[in-house]
């Protein structure tokens, strides 16, 4: 799952560096994007977000949860 969640957001941002942990549902995000750059950090999160938005959806959703999720402009 973790290669998902890496592809989905290597697709939608150009990521300077990404670090994806976790299991079980539960994961933590580390993204350096410049498409964070002049964003509040409610902007920067709906970016990640909308990425995996299709991992986190249906009763049987791989992704429950983002316990951390750090968004960072180069």
């Amino acid at each position: 799952m973790i290669e998902k969640i890496r592809q989905a957001l290597s697709a939608a941002l150009p990521c300077d560096s990404l670090e994806v942990r976790g299991s079980g549902g539960h994961f933590s995000i580390r993204v350096v994007s410049s498409a964070f750059a002049g964003k509040n950090t409610l902007a920067k999160q709906r970016l990640v977000f909308s990425a995996i938005a299709h991992l986190m959806k249906g009763d049987d959703a791989p992704v429950h949860a983002i316990d951390e999720l750090e968004t960072l402009a180069p």
